[in-house]
């Protein structure tokens, strides 16, 4: 994975390499970019024989402009009004990296067009973080070695010049320790399963996480002493065993109830004996994309020193159809207590989770519970690849996850509990069965998941169409999305942190 080197400097006019500045949709320039444009004859001229009038997302690229000494000159159109006005430093700052493409190094004067009020600083780490996330590529299994110089398809270094280069420099760590969550989020979930296996990924999250993070891992032993039934049901057909991880962050006060993360971690997914079609089940590597986000969570907050007390805990399971594997109309009995009706060996990922949750709630009694999880191709008939499905009992909860949502670009949209749909998941030879049929699926897995939080405030998000080949865009152009970390970590920030 290649990254530009980035960086923040005082405000200049560049002497060299490719220099990327900002115009308004009026053409308008400040500071040194005005400067920049002024060195150039005939600039009006120019941008009106090439149609460009500084519109959101174009960009005027002039080829070593005479009396600048620079390879490449950029104008960026920012055309501000026409984007959501919380993400669109970001998108801009992977917009601007995918113009100046492959090059030694590039800087990029964050001088903010006249009639514009915001915060420079904030413009040039969003747009660094922006173009972080945009650079990242999972190219580890490709033979065809690059030279160690080589920064693939995306600047070698990267340097944004303005006039708060020391308050931009504090502001970027934050921003970086982001990125790099949303990174170790994306390689778990690109990687191949024969790679990434439970106890595989369990050994990797104790690495990837900031090392005042606590690790505890669980292996079967433990998982049958804590009588995970339902967790326990699901690996047993795969040669793989099952793990648990519990990661704690201790950031805040030491008597603070934590905040807690919960993630769905199938690292492969045939559906069972219940066994899915054979086209595209490649994709069920990124069955785990919740688990993903929650390590990546958890790296972040702690490298960022976040003021509060954090849980993450993902339950690790292979779904296999072997001789052992468990079948429909088999009855387990979850770390709960309450005992499950399997019903289709492909509705796995609740089971997982039921045992985890409940685990959770019981030992750390904590604030809040989220869980992430790619639980149902429902959620992508109802919402597409644009929201992940959010199902609360806590209207709170809900709300701030919303507003995080806007605050991101990771939109959520909330979606019904009902004691109403209980009785679809009602069972004849157990407590509840773990399939309510084709109809609400999404709804009826939350439902049941609902079952094992005992009362915690708590919020499921079903991220079937976000964690995992996502929509690409400005910031993403990876299959394996990190949907959630970025999502996550702003509510914690706004909301928890004292």
């Amino acid at each position: 994975m290649a990254t530009p080197k980035i960086a923040f400097q005082k405000s200049a006019v560049p002497a060299g390499g490719v220099a990327a500045i900002l115009t308004d949709g009026k053409l308008g320039f400040s500071g040194s970019a005005k400067t920049l444009i002024g060195k150039i004859k005939d600039f009006d001229r120019i941008a009106k024989a090439a149609k460009f009038t500084g519109k959101a997302g174009s960009a005027l690229d002039l080829i070593a402009p005479a009396g600048t000494g620079l390879d490449r000159l950029i104008v960026f159109g920012l055309g501000r009004g026409e984007g959501d006005p919380a993400t669109e430093w970001v998108k801009t700052g992977g917009q601007v990296l995918g113009k100046i493409g492959k090059a030694d190094k590039a800087s990029v004067l964050v001088d903010i067009p006249p009639g514009l009020d915001d915060d420079p600083v904030k413009a040039a780490t969003d747009m660094a973080l922006g173009a972080r996330l945009r650079a990242y590529s999972f190219d580890r299994y490709k033979t065809r070695k690059k030279n160690d110089d080589d920064n693939g398809d995306c600047a070698g270094s990267l340097t944004y010049l303005l006039a708060e280069d020391a308050a931009a420099k504090k502001a970027w760590k934050a921003h970086e320790a982001l990125a790099e969550g949303v990174d170790i989020a994306r390689d778990l979930v690109n990687e191949p399963s024969n790679v990434l296996y439970p106890e595989e990924f369990a050994k990797r999250a104790g690495k990837l996480v900031d090392d005042d993070v606590v690790v505890e891992i669980f292996d079967e032993r433990k998982l049958k002493q804590l009588k995970m039934g339902a967790l326990l049901g699901v690996g047993q057909g795969s040669e793989k065993e099952s793990r648990v991880v519990v990661m704690r962050w201790n950031g805040g006060k030491k008597n603070d109830k934590p905040v807690a993360f919960i993630g769905k971690g199938v690292t492969f997914d045939t559906g069972g004996i219940s066994i899915k079609p054979s086209a595209s089940m490649e994709d069920m590597k990124g069955d785990m994309a919740g688990a993903a986000c929650v390590v990546g969570l958890m790296h972040t907050l702690a490298a960022r020193k976040a003021k509060v007390n954090a849980i993450g805990v993902i339950g690790l399971a292979e779904n296999m159809p072997d001789g052992n594997a468990q079948r429909p109309g088999d009855i387990v009995t979850s770390m709960s207590g309450q005992t499950i009706e399997i019903i289709n060996t492909d509705a796995e990922g609740r089971l997982v989770l039921g045992d985890v949750l409940w685990y959770t709630q019981d030992r750390f009694k904590p604030q809040f519970m989220v869980n992430l999880a790619t639980l149902t191709g429902a959620v992508l008939v109802a919402l597409g690849q644009e929201y992940a499905g959010l199902f609360s009992n806590n209207d709170e909860l809900s709300d701030r996850l919303t507003k995080a949502g806007v605050a991101t670009g990771e939109r959520v949209w909330r979606l019904p509990l009902d004691p109403a749909y209980d009785k679809m998941i009602d069972s004849k030879f157990a407590d509840m069965k773990n399939t309510g049929g084709r109809f609400g699926g999404s709804i009826t897995a939350a439902q049941f998941l609902q079952r094992f939080v005992n009362g915690t405030p708590w919020a499921h998000l079903d991220i079937a169409g976000t964690g995992m080949g996502s929509l690409q865009n400005d910031i993403n152009k990876s299959w394996g999305s990190g949907w959630g970390v970025r999502l996550l970590d702003e509510m914690v920030r706004e909301y928890y942190e004292k």
